[in-house]
């Protein structure tokens, strides 16, 4: 062929596919080292991610455990304070009861001496308890509307 023997032209010819065969593999073993790098990586990720997983199922957890101790104490408080709104009430009514009471007595005591009578009390204090008795039958629909 060319002045040359064959045998030093396939000779030089698989030298040549040699010599590009090892520099396929050197870019090769490059591109693993950087996938086996990459997976390191990528399992340190994933174990965070389970750890910051884990810290937020127990997040969850205390938070729930909030809300259920946060529920008990305001049902508890409502209670109380709807004792203390039926009490008030009670208070409220003997209260009327006695103003009614003095008031009789005032005004036969000024039919009694003839005096000009003078405006009682008791006129205003039926308004102030009829608002206050509305109040607590509010608070207490917005209770049972609660629960």
């Amino acid at each position: 062929m060319f002045g040359l023997p064959f045998g030093v032209f396939v000779e030089s010819a698989v030298s040549i596919l040699l010599a590009v065969t090892i520099g396929y593999c050197v870019v090769l073993n490059n591109r693993l080292k950087r996938l086996h790098e990459d997976r390191d990586e990528l399992r340190k990720m994933v174990t965070d991610l389970v750890q910051a997983t884990d810290l937020a199922h127990a997040a969850v957890n205390e938070l729930k455990s909030a809300a259920v101790e946060a529920d008990l104490t305001l049902n508890s408080r409502l209670e109380e304070a709807e004792r203390f709104g039926i009490e008030l009430a009670n208070h409220v009514s003997a209260g009327q009861q006695v103003l009614e009471r003095i008031a009789k007595i005032t005004t036969a005591a000024q039919s009694a001496t003839k005096a000009p009578p003078v405006e009682s009390p008791v006129q205003a204090a039926p308004a102030k308890i009829q608002s206050a008795l509305e109040k607590l039958s509010a608070l207490d629909r917005i209770r049972s509307d609660a629960a």
